[in-house]
């Protein structure tokens, strides 16, 4: 494929300064420039690149005044880092998607299959399931008795999606990933053994959510585990029984919250971050990684971090002085000694 800087422009309401016709044939990482190649800056830290980079194309901000000269043809956006991933967007949608089911796989009489839907070898289709138009999944994937899943999602090689789930439009399933497998319920017994609770409910995924491979959502025990319009999780996740995500939040990797927790829309967490059951998270907070919240954060767009969580700033005042502790010890000591 081939474009002109003045094309590409277009397509993501830039202004030119440079050459319209620069040719772009592929895309390359700043500091890794190649001729007629497209880049971006996004980020203050890479602009050094700018000045010595091969590449044809560089998206930048408005803003962005250079030091001095430079090779490339520059496209000015408001948001560079945006204007990049709608072009790759638009890019991978261009590309041809597959169709038709693959043998050997085995879909049960009583499913239902949208049009132009994609079903890779090896792939279990269960009973009374309902797949929307243009679904794509991939081989090996597990899907059970009665789990629907709406339009234009994607199911990639090796996800699990577990019986009566129900996965919304334009969502996407990343490999590894198992969708309504038991919450962790277990009752303990009067003779010390401990008995399973049985987990009846589901787990919901609204539209245009995505989940990060590896990661595990536990289906309710009553009810449904459920995750909001627009949520993305990264790999590695754990969601345990009747939790709810709200709107266009994001999760880092390893992050795990624990049963009946309600987190609000908005939120951003970091990795590793921990979460205890039967807690309320507000709408817009935020947890920087390896935070552990061990009670409910009512106020909206606080950021906290550490654990046990409290305010940010005070956090970073406060481990200041933790740094300094040997330190003050000697001083101490030294006073005591007086």
């Amino acid at each position: 494929m081939e474009f002109t800087a003045e094309q590409i422009s277009a397509l993501i309401g830039g202004e030119v300064d440079g050459h319209p016709q620069a040719i772009v044939r592929d895309v390359s990482k700043i500091e890794e420039g190649r001729p007629e190649t497209l880049t971006f800056l996004a980020n203050p830290k890479y602009e050094s690149y700018i000045y010595s980079t091969e590449a044809s194309v560089v998206i930048v901000n408005k803003t962005f005044k250079p030091e001095k000269a430079i090779k490339a043809t520059l496209i000015r956006v408001e948001d560079a880092y945006r204007a990049l991933a709608l072009l790759l967007q638009m890019y991978q949608e261009s590309l041809p998607k597959k169709t038709g089911i693959e043998q050997p796989s085995f879909i049960d009489k009583t499913a239902q299959l949208g049009d132009f839907v994609y079903v890779g070898a090896f792939s279990y289709i269960g009973e009374k399931v309902t797949i929307g138009n243009n679904v794509q999944i991939f081989p090996q994937v597990y899907i059970g008795d009665g789990v629907s899943i709406a339009d234009n999602s994607i199911v990639y090689a090796g996800a699990k999606i577990y019986k009566g789930c129900k996965i919304g439009t334009k969502c996407v399933i990343h490999s590894g990933a198992v969708i309504g497998s038991d919450g962790f319920g277990f009752a303990p017994g009067a003779d010390g053994q401990f008995e399973k609770i049985p987990q009846v409910g589901i787990v919901v995924l609204e539209d245009h959510v995505e989940i990060g491979a590896n990661t595990t959502i536990d289906r309710a025990t009553m009810g449904s585990t459920i995750i909001r319009q627009g949520t993305k999780l990264d790999n590695l996740i754990q969601i345990a029984h009747n939790v709810e995500i709200g709107e266009n939040s994001v999760l880092a990797a390893q992050t795990g919250i624990a049963g009946s927790t309600k987190i609000g829309k908005n939120v951003m967490f970091g990795g590793q971050v921990g979460i205890a059951g039967h807690l309320t998270i507000a709408n817009g907070v935020k947890l920087a990684a390896q935070t552990g919240v061990s009670k409910s954060i009512v106020k909206e767009g606080t950021v906290q971090m550490g654990s046990p969580a409290f305010d940010a700033m005070l956090y970073n005042k406060a481990y200041v002085v933790f740094r300094k502790l040997p330190e003050l010890r000697a001083k101490i000591d030294q006073l005591e000694k007086k």
